[in-house]
């Protein structure tokens, strides 16, 4: 049900480095891992680049909305002096370069698909499609370590992806699971479920594994409390705290 990596880094560097650069990315690789959540966009030209909040302001300096900027101006933004003086000057990745650098490197990919409202169906067409044609060779293989996994909150966004690339394999997010949560997953065709550990319950948590799905788990940072959810039968977790949850902490 879960053939992937137990133990996956969180936006690169977790709290290490800056998220979602490639600088995180080495980071998360200095320190043993081989695998990385990471969210997707769209800039205002359609081309998708690697970042979480759908506003400048907190990891990229500056005002408006990313939809705002073509990619060729985001790509010249500091992603990284936020974090640290010492990261000051990291851009912010289009995707194809995070990706690129994913690949070179070894490393799993959770691609998260985070739409701006209203561009949802266009968001997962468009990162289904490139990372279609990105990955063909290794989709055609059928080696699950070898392709991404897409995920997101959004169901109109993993529709069309699943649509753009049916071979590419989906996952649900959920924060509060939604009480058509199973149907959902199946009419999306998923392979897992991935949900917040503080709503988890064990009793959820058995009804996933229960419906046949792989069940993963953001963001945990507790080693205590990512031992309890491995011991609810969670598969896996992605953690910010790559310092003290290391990538072979469930073994």
């Amino acid at each position: 049900m879960w053939p992937y990596p137990k133990v996956v880094a969180h936006r690169g560097g977790g709290k290490l480095a800056p998220e979602n650069t490639l600088a995180g990315l080495h980071c998360g690789i200095e320190h043993g891992f081989h695998a990385v959540e990471f969210d997707v966009m769209l800039a205002r030209d359609g081309v998708p680049v690697v970042m979480h909040d759908p506003f400048l302001g907190r990891t990229i300096p500056g005002s408006g909305k990313v939809s705002d900027y073509d990619a060729v101006e985001l790509v010249a933004m500091d992603a990284g002096n936020w974090f640290a003086p010492r990261f000051m000057g990291e851009p912010v990745p289009l995707y194809t370069q995070f990706a690129d650098a994913c690949r070179a490197g070894g490393v799993w990919m959770n691609v998260e698909i985070k739409p701006a409202p209203g561009f949802e169906a266009e968001t997962g067409r468009v990162v289904a499609t490139l990372t279609q044609a990105m990955f063909g060779l290794q989709i055609a293989a059928d080696d699950p370590l070898q392709v991404p996994l897409f995920s997101s909150f959004s169901t109109l966004a993993l529709a069309a992806a699943q649509l753009a690339a049916p071979d590419i394999p989906r996952a649900l997010l959920v924060n509060d699971p939604p009480a058509g949560w199973l149907e959902q997953a199946k009419t999306l065709g998923a392979v897992a479920i991935h949900a917040n550990h503080q709503k988890l319950t064990r009793q959820f948590a058995r009804q996933v594994k229960q419906a046949g799905f792989g069940l993963f788990c953001y963001t945990v940072n507790d080693p205590l409390r990512a031992r309890e959810l491995l011991g609810w039968g969670v598969d896996a977790l992605c953690t910010d705290r790559i310092d003290i949850i290391g990538a072979d902490f469930a073994g």
